[in-house]
C-alpha cells in the first residue's frame, strides 16, 4: 500500500533513539523527508543513516526542546532543506520516576517547558505552512499514563495529559483546513526507556530485573513487550493519505495491556 508520504517533510521530535528513530525510520522507508531533531548528535546521525538505508532522505538537527527561543531557526533550517513541515512527530523524553506530589516546583516548571510548551510552540510554528497546503498531519505520542496513570511517574501522567486536551481541541479547529491531529499511546515497547523504568523499580523493590521484565510481560495480553517498529509504522499509518478521516483520535498500541477501555 502507498501511504501518499513520498518527499513529504516529516519532523520528529526526540528523533535519536528509542520510538523517534523507529518512527523516523518508518516514515522514511514510506518514502518521506525526514527530519530528526534531539539533543545528541552521534545518536541523531545514526538515526539519519538507518533511514537513508531505507531509502527516505534524512536530516539532522541538534535541537534542545527547552530552549524555546531557537524554534524558528531550527524550523527555518528545515524549510530551506526539505521545504514547509508537513507531517510533525511530537514526542519528548519523559521526566524521571517520581510520586505527584511533594515535588519542586522549579522540577514541573522544568518539564513544563520541555514536554509541554515545545511541542505547543513547535506545532504552532508549522501549522501556517500545513494551512497553506491544505494537508498536515501533527501526531503526538504521549504515555500510557494518560489513560491509566502509572505509579511513580507522576510528572509524566500530569503533564502529558496536557497535551491530549491540547491536541483534541486543536484536530477541531484545523479538520477543515486538511490538517489531523492524534495522540499515539506506547504500552511497554521494549525501548531503552522501558528498560530504564524495568531497572529503577528492580532497584526500589530490591528484586532482580529479569523478575521486575518477566512481570510486566506477564500483564500483557500479546504475551511480550512491543518492538519499536510496530509502533513506528502505526504512526506512520496516521501520517498517510489514507488516515485522513482519522482526527482527533487517541491511539493505543499496547499488545492489549492498557485495562481501561
Amino acid at each position: 500500500m502507498d501511504f501518499g508520504l513520498k518527499n513529504r517533510p516529516a519532523l520528529v521530535l526526540g528523533g535519536g533513539s528509542g520510538l523517534g528513530r523507529a518512527i523516523a525510520i518508518s516514515l522514511g522507508r514510506e518514502g518521506a523527508s525526514v527530519v530528526v531533531a534531539g539533543r545528541h548528535a552521534e545518536t541523531l546521525e545514526e538515526t539519519k543513516k538507518a533511514v537513508e538505508a531505507v531509502g527516505g532522505k534524512a536530516h539532522a538537527i541538534v535541537w534542545d526542546l527547552a530552549d524555546l527561543a531557537s524554534i524558528d531557526g531550527h524550523v527555518s533550517e528545515i524549510e530551506q532543506v526539505f521545504g514547509p513541515v508537513q507531517i510533525l512527530v511530537n514526542n519528548t523524553g519523559g521526566p524521571p520516576p517520581t510520586p505527584v506530589s511533594g515535588q519542586d516546583i522549579a522540577l514541573w516548571q522544568k518539564n513544563f517547558e520541555m514536554m509541554v510548551l515545545s511541542v505547543i510552540a513547535i506545532t504552532d510554528r508549522v501549522l501556517p505552512g500545513m494551512k497553506a497546503a491544505k494537508w498536515g498531519r501533527i501526531i503526538t505520542s504521549t504515555s500510557s499514563g494518560v489513560v491509566a496513570p502509572i505509579p511513580n511517574l507522576g510528572l509524566s501522567n500530569a503533564l502529558r495529559m496536557t497535551l491530549v486536551g491540547w491536541s483534541k481541541t486543536l484536530a477541531r479547529e484545523v479538520g477543515r483546513d486538511g490538517i489531523t491531529a492524534n495522540i499515539v499511546l506506547p504500552g511497554r515497547v521494549a525501548t531503552s526507556r522501558i528498560q530504564f523504568l524495568d531497572e529503577q523499580k528492580a532497584k526500589r523493590e530490591g528484586r532482580p530485573v529479569e523478575e521486575v521484565t518477566k512481570e510486566s510481560t506477564g500483564a500483557i495480553p500479546a504475551g511480550r513487550y512491543g518492538r519499536p517498529e510496530e509502533y513506528g509504522d502505526t504512526v506512520a499509518f496516521l501520517a498517510s493519505q489514507q488516515a485522513s478521516y482519522i482526527n482527533g483520535s487517541t491511539i493505543r498500541v499496547d499488545g492489549g495491556f492498557i485495562a481501561s477501555v
